[in-house]
């Protein structure tokens, strides 16, 4: 279910991804003459605009609801309360005596002749 769910997300991320840059923006976006020569003129003007503005607000709308029912997903499953069990388990236990480095001897300085 988990695995179902994020590859949903994932396409629909990609998708509100392209169609967010296909809008037109305050400056010339792809939404005008290119858009309505790759829809092959079907959308134009304002027509393009509202179809991408719509198409973007469900996308978005469907990309909440797949986060939503993803964290309800994982919340549920038994796997990440097992991990949640083990990192508790992790953060009370007692520390562990660490060993004390090997005290290493300091070398002899080196005598440099002067010639």
């Amino acid at each position: 279910m988990f695995s179902i769910l994020l590859v949903l997300l994932v396409i629909v991320a990609v998708l509100m991804t392209g169609l967010i840059l296909l809008q037109k923006s305050e400056g010339s976006g792809m939404s005008g003459s290119s858009a309505a020569s790759m829809f092959g003129g079907v959308l134009t003007g304002s027509a393009a605009g509202n179809f991408l503005t719509k198409t973007t607000a469900i996308l978005a709308t469907i990309f909440f609801v797949l986060c939503a029912l993803l964290s309800l997903v994982v919340a549920k499953t038994s796997v990440s309360q097992q991990h949640q069990s083990e990192l508790r388990q992790e953060l009370t236990a007692p520390e562990q005596q660490v060993e004390e480095p090997l005290q290493s001897t300091p070398a002899e300085p080196v005598k440099i002749d002067e010639k």
